[in-house]
């Protein structure tokens, strides 16, 4: 059996837009030196194979001891494929307990295609929405890189012909990809399981939030909502940072087209992993010389083609850091700069919450990726001369699958939006530049959604409450109400003083305040969810106040302006006041604190050696 053949449309490609073209030539002229180091390391893997065919007896006989008689006489011929799977499955995420049965439909899959298949390794998969202003969060970033080793790990033994990756949620996606890129030389698949079917809306959920914040509404009220919301299998409909990986894997040419967004438990979702199953196949099945592998789909253009499909639909903040820390394990050099030049020219086409009241599967009912990737190729936005896993040519993703008479196929995306309020061309956009914004002054420098934020609130000039916690900050509200202009500056939150937890639960009271007629904005070195909302947020500040940064030296009172229309960030104190000052130190029995309980113990070494922020806050590269 051989995959099923795409309907590939024909569109007009015009010459590469002249910023996009400038940032991709940069990119590549940075990385000239640690691309070449990382493709010498795939040639040489490619070159030496897969270790079954030198592998001694004993070795082989351990590695398939527990497979069926039929695989096991497969593999002893040596001719047949053996895919290995990555899986990130657990049945406490919503997302990922559609991956229970997953291994069993690729198992089978690739015995019709000629094939075998193993389970090669699980990584860990937790869930911010669980952790969220608890000690746990702070081991949330560094689970990202916690992945990415739990991948190699698994894909170490060496027996394996290409690879299917199984995850969904934040850190999932970023831990997988750096991990199987270090096996680049191997084709490898990426297989969502699709958003949860579509509950309370969003702003409903929001405005019941901000109720329960002012005390108006009970805990029960508030358990409802939120249950209404997240009310079964598959990701949180919201375009928060789960989803934006899965709009940065389709555009990335990692999942098959318009597969990013189909709701689990169906049978087109089925189809789906089976065909993703027949593709990790096929191309391991390809000629050494023509074999798409993924360190080609890992390419500098490719990355610059996720920037621009973040930046176009208002993605998730995260990905200013895990985007960075992706493409260094592919020896990719990229930064925030490069963010912010594309950010000019890439118009944002999408409405999806928080960026607007509709949720991803009115994005996908719109049009979804299949319309915003033609878009913005036919346009000159994208380079669609690059790898993905079903050929050479980005313009194979305009399309969308669909089952005819139960078979699995794709058609071409209609001429215009379903939904101009959700999904729009690049002729008509919401806003003639990007979703995210970098920021920079005498303060550092850090990143904005902006897209979340109305016109009118992308602008503040107030004094600043200085704190160095969430805690410190939501007691604030609680006794003093903080009914006023200003903008608070939570510090000592950054990778290093205690893993850079997400800060969502300031969301709340912030917003209740902007709503108030107050000007509010948030300062920090720390994270927001990937569903940062509609209270100006000026995160990722770098360097870090523990490192020194500017932030250590703002007292409280001091006149602090953010600017997310021009960019700047900055505190109004006359340099030579500013940069006399002693720099503020967290206090030790915090960060003592910090590294201990909720197996926090275990991450101190990534505390001490972790990037800053601009760097991908990682500690691997």
């Amino acid at each position: 059996m051989n995959p099923t053949a795409l309907n590939t449309p024909h569109i007009d490609i015009p010459a590469l837009n002249a910023t996009v073209d400038a940032v991709t030539q940069r990119i590549t002229t940075r990385s000239r030196d640690s691309r070449d180091r990382y493709e010498k390391t795939v040639a040489a893997a490619m070159q030496a194979g897969t270790q079954r065919k030198g592998m001694g007896c004993a070795n082989m006989a351990h590695a398939f001891a527990a497979m069926p008689v039929n695989d096991k006489l497969k593999l002893h011929q040596e001719v047949a494929p053996n895919v290995g799977i990555i899986t990130a499955y657990n049945d406490m995420l919503s997302a990922h307990q559609p991956y229970e049965r997953a291994p069993d439909i690729i198992r089978e899959a690739a015995r019709q295609f000629g094939a075998t298949a193993q389970v090669a390794g699980g990584t860990p998969a937790m869930c911010d929405g669980v952790t969220q202003g608890t000690d746990s969060m702070d081991l949330s970033l560094f689970s990202r890189d916690v992945i990415a080793m739990a991948t190699a790990v698994g894909l170490s033994h060496n027996v394996f012909d290409a690879t299917l990756c199984l995850g969904v949620c934040d850190k999932i996606v970023p831990g997988l990809f750096m991990g199987a890129v270090q096996f680049g030389h191997l084709p490898t698949v990426f297989v969502p399981a699709g958003p949860m079917t579509s509950g309370l809306p969003n702003d409903e959920k929001a405005k019941i939030r901000q109720q329960y914040a002012q005390g108006l509404v009970g805990r029960d009220a508030l358990l409802k909502a939120e249950d209404g919301a997240y009310h079964g299998a598959g990701t949180c409909t919201f375009y928060g940072t789960a989803n934006s990986n899965q709009m940065l894997m389709e555009i990335m040419g990692l999942h098959l087209p318009g597969s990013s967004f189909v709701n689990p438990g169906t049978d087109l979702r089925r189809a789906l992993t089976i065909e993703a199953t027949a593709r990790a196949v096929a191309m391991a099945q390809t000629p050494t010389a023509t074999r798409i592998t993924l360190a080609q789909v890992a390419s500098v253009k490719n990355l610059v083609n996720a920037i621009v499909g973040l930046l176009a639909t208002g993605g998730s903040t995260n990905h200013t850091m895990h985007l960075v820390a992706m493409a260094r394990a592919a020896g990719v050099l990229i930064n925030w700069d490069d963010f912010s030049d594309l950010a000019a020219v890439v118009p944002s086409l999408t409405k999806i919450y928080p960026n607007g009241s509709a949720d991803v599967n009115h994005f996908a009912a719109a049009g979804g990726m299949g319309f915003l990737m033609r878009e913005l190729l036919q346009t000159g936005l994208l380079h669609n001369d690059v790898a993905t896993i079903v050929g050479h040519g980005l313009h194979r993703y305009a399309v969308e699958p669909w089952l005819d008479q139960g078979q699995l196929a794709w058609r071409e995306i209609p001429a215009k939006s379903a939904d101009t309020t959700v999904l729009r061309g690049v002729s008509d956009p919401f806003a003639p530049d990007g979703g995210l914004k970098v920021l920079k002054g005498n303060l550092g420098t850090a990143v904005i959604k902006t897209s979340a934020v109305k016109p009118e609130h992308r602008i503040v000039r107030a004094p600043a409450v200085v704190v160095s916690s969430q805690k410190e900050l939501l007691d604030l509200f609680k006794n003093d109400g903080m009914a006023r202009d200003f903008v608070a500056v939570v510090r000592f939150q950054g990778p290093r003083a205690n893993g850079m937890p997400e800060l969502h639960k300031l969301t709340p009271g912030l917003g209740i305040l902007q709503d108030q007629g107050f000007k509010v904005a948030l300062l920090t070195d720390g994270r927001m969810s990937g569903a940062s909302g509609k209270v100006p947020a000026a995160i990722h500040v770098s360097p870090e106040a523990l490192a020194g940064g500017p932030l250590a030296r703002i007292q409280t009172g001091d006149l602090v302006e953010l600017d997310g229309n021009a960019g700047t960030l900055k505190v109004l104190v006359d340099d030579a006041t500013f940069n006399a000052r002693p720099a503020a130190q967290p206090n030790p029995d915090d960060l003592t604190a910090n590294a201990h309980g909720s197996g926090r113990e275990l991450f101190a070494n990534f505390r001490r050696f972790a990037s800053d922020a601009e760097s991908g806050a990682c500690a691997l590269f």
